[in-house]
């Protein structure tokens, strides 16, 4: 996965999460599409955080003179673990 794909897969994900937010206050009175959208809305969230951590590892590899493509995904548990 290069650079590029994968600052496109944020975009898209990024894009997904403002659809989410807006789509949560129409959604207000329908407890199920609500809990639905929020359930999305955690995963997009999960996702954006693995896939900026990728980014990040590429560009630490590249800039050490490494192979960007030595990096990998790390699971939910660790990148949601990460202080901000």
């Amino acid at each position: 996965m290069s650079d590029e794909s994968i600052a496109a897969r944020i975009e898209r994900l990024v894009a997904e999460e403002h659809e989410l937010r807006q789509r949560e206050q129409a959604d207000s009175p329908d407890d199920e599409a609500l809990q639905g959208d929020r359930d999305r809305l955690q995963a997009v969230e999960v996702e954006l955080d693995q896939c900026w951590d990728l980014l990040r590892q590429r560009r630490a590899l590249r800039d050490a003179g490494g192979d960007p493509d030595q990096a990998k995904a790390r699971d939910p548990d660790v990148v949601e673990r990460y202080q901000q």
